[in-house]
């Protein structure tokens, strides 16, 4: 059984992800905080960026904080903005765009265990 866990915003590391210019991952529970199942995570994605077409071994179920960016699922592409929520199913072909001037950021929850990503491009 877990432990019950809070973690302020300023505990929250946040990295470049290396399969895209300008975004930002912070990781704000997983397995190495106690969670048993899942994992959730905030992304920013800036003005300006895009992420490749890609593939996790991972489902993905999201939530849009702010902002307003394209997400192509599949074959096709979707503006979002903030209270829109996602699923991605694992093995899925995902890419996201911001062409706005406002970064858009967005909530991520996925299985524990690796989120090996596969890059299309």
């Amino acid at each position: 059984m877990s432990d019950p866990l809070i973690r302020r915003r300023d505990e929250i590391e946040y990295e470049t992800v290396d399969a895209a210019d300008g975004l930002e991952k912070g990781v704000l529970v997983s397995d190495d905080h106690g969670a048993p199942h899942f994992a959730i995570r905030r992304f920013v994605l800036e003005p300006g960026a895009e992420v490749p077409k890609h593939t996790n071994d991972v489902e993905h179920e999201q939530y849009v904080l702010e902002g307003e960016y394209t997400v192509g699922i599949g074959d096709e592409e979707y503006v979002v903005e903030a209270g829109d929520s996602l699923l991605i199913p694992a093995g899925t072909v995902h890419w996201y765009r911001n062409e706005g001037d406002d970064p858009g950021a967005f909530i991520c929850a996925v299985p524990n265990g690796d989120d090996e990503i596969e890059l299309l491009e």
